[in-house]
């Protein structure tokens, strides 16, 4: 399925434009504060992608106290920044602690970073609660036909005796009781839904029922039922 094309509208150049300022304040206080060379211009790399990568786990998995904790922390550095390069601050005269601030940030980046990439992202599954096993209704005594009595054969000049009667066919044995369904966890479904939906989001195309129980790690018999649900 053919992407479409790049458009540059409006809000694309806003971005843009956005962006680039927020980037060249976070670039003058980081010199202001003490970090020069490359350092001072790493320093907006680090809060910008910070914040999309929170923002970006806030979307994908949902809300959660960990992203927002982290979205919130970026955003501030962001806005801290742009505000105190807006006249407020001397940059000639940077106050200790915004030294300490600054020179603090590339450690509480990576620990940021860290959790937001290596922590889990879909909730734990609450196990299945062990179904009981089917128990087979105890089959009812069939009642064996009486045999139909024939009236007696006239002998014949040969002499020759009457057949017995057939015996009656042995009765079928009792059908065996339907398989009861797979439990489905609400929360599972809910799952499934949002991995559905995202891969909807990137192919264009439903998600199959093999794809779904890849993604969910579940056995055929739950995939399948999963699947009925989100049909």
């Amino acid at each position: 399925m053919a992407r479409p094309a790049l458009r540059v509208d409006a809000v694309l150049v806003q971005a843009v434009i956005a962006g680039a300022l927020s980037f060249a304040h976070l670039h003058d206080l980081a010199v202001a504060a003490g970090q020069d060379g490359w350092k001072a211009w790493a320093y907006p790399i680090s809060v910008d992608l910070l914040l999309v990568a929170s923002w970006r786990r806030l979307r994908n998995d949902g809300p959660s106290r960990l992203a927002w904790c982290w979205f919130v922390i970026a955003l501030v550095a962001s806005l801290g920044a742009n505000v105190a390069t807006a006249g407020l601050l001397d940059l000639t005269d940077v106050p200790a602690w915004l030294r300490i601030l600054v020179a603090a940030w590339p450690a509480l980046a990576f620990m940021g970073g860290t959790l937001l990439a290596h922590s889990a992202t879909a909730r734990e599954l609450e196990p299945l609660a062990p179904t009981a096993p089917a128990t087979e209704p105890n089959p009812q005594p069939v009642a064996e036909p009486e045999p139909v009595t024939e009236p007696e054969p006239v002998p014949a000049v040969d002499d020759t005796p009457a057949l017995a009667a057939a015996e009656p066919a042995p009765a079928e044995p009792a059908s065996v009781a339907a398989a009861p369904a797979v439990p489905v966890p609400a929360a599972l479904v809910v799952h499934a839904r949002k991995v559905a939906d995202d891969h909807r989001a990137r192919t264009g195309s439903p998600i199959d029922t093999d794809t779904l129980r890849a993604r969910l790690g579940v056995p055929p018999q739950l995939a399948d039922a999963i699947a009925a649900q989100l049909a």
